[in-house]
Order: C-alpha cells, then structure tokens, then sequence
C-alpha cells in the first residue's frame, strides 16, 4: 500500500514538472485604459520616478518600502531602486527609451523575492479627446517562473496592479 502511495505521488509530481516543462519561456502582461488627458499632461507622470508615488500601485503596498532615485531626473537614465517588504521584494528600474510623449520603456530587475529582466512599456496614443494608455511587461521566465504560473495566475496579479496603477494615472490626470 505504502508502496502504491508512493508512485501515484511521483507519477503527479512528474506530471507536474512535465505539465511546466510545456509553458512557454517568454510572457506578457499587458493593460490598457483610456484616460480623458492629453498625452502631453500624462507622459511627465511616467518618465518622472519622482512621479510615480501619485499613482503606482507598488507605493501603497508598502509605504515603508526604501527608495532610491539616481541618474537622470526623468527620461532615458533615470534610475528608481527599491528595497521593500516580501509583497514588493527589492530591484531596480531604469528608463531605457524615452520619447515624449508617446513612449516610455524601463529595464526592471528584479531582486527579491525572484530574480527577474524584464521590460514594462507604457504606450500613449491619441483617441479623440482622450489617451489610450497601455502598460506592459513582458520577458522570459525560467523554468521555476513556469511552474508557479501552474498555481499562480500572474497576468490577473500582475494585470490588477496595473489596473490599479492605470486608475490612479487617470485620477491624477482628468483633474
């Protein structure tokens, strides 16, 4: 019996490897939300880490989380490391590609509580009287990445904060 329970708990957590061997390496997570404001009073938001405490959602999740701003003041080298509790872990962001007022690229490397490249995109785009406002990451996940997406949903994790993130942008823009 011992023997029987034994090789069905292999045979699942085989199952369970072979299942994460099969997801793909690569993944995007991505948001869009149409915001009454020009791109013009939205773009500063974004290219400014300074800024990003009005509407990130990060910031509200630990506001005891430690900061550091370095390199440009805002645009391409500008420079965002944070050192927070296990629900914002520890990395650096760095804007990599800036071009006012439709697109800003950031490297993110993550530290803690996983090691993680990535890269979040926001794109700014004209619609009527208002800006359709996409923010994206995307990047490649390791074999450990694939085998807690088996248990995790991370585009409805990661995809709510950016819901959120994007709420706030326009709250702070429409004014």
């Amino acid at each position: 019996m011992l023997k029987g329970i034994a090789i069905a708990v292999a045979v699942v957590i085989l199952a369970v490897l072979g299942l994460a061997a099969t997801r793909p390496d690569e993944f995007r997570i991505e948001r869009t939300a149409l915001i009454k404001a020009s791109p013009e009073r939205i773009y500063p938001l974004i290219s400014d880490f300074r800024e990003w405490p009005r509407w990130s959602p990060w910031e509200k999740v630990d506001p005891a989380m430690k900061r550091a701003l370095s390199g440009a003041p805002s645009g391409v080298g500008a420079v965002y490391a944070w050192d927070g509790d296990r629900n914002v872990g520890k990395g650096r962001m760095e804007i990599v590609e800036a071009t006012p007022p439709s697109r800003v690229a950031v490297k993110l490397d993550f530290e803690k509580p996983f090691e993680g490249h990535n890269i979040a995109e926001f794109a700014l785009r004209p619609a009527g009287d208002a800006t359709s406002v996409t923010w994206a990451m995307h990047g490649r996940q390791g074999f450990v990445g694939r085998l807690f997406g088996l248990f995790m949903n991370m585009d409805r994790m990661i995809g709510g904060q950016f819901e959120k993130g994007l709420a706030d942008l326009k709250a702070q823009t429409e004014r």
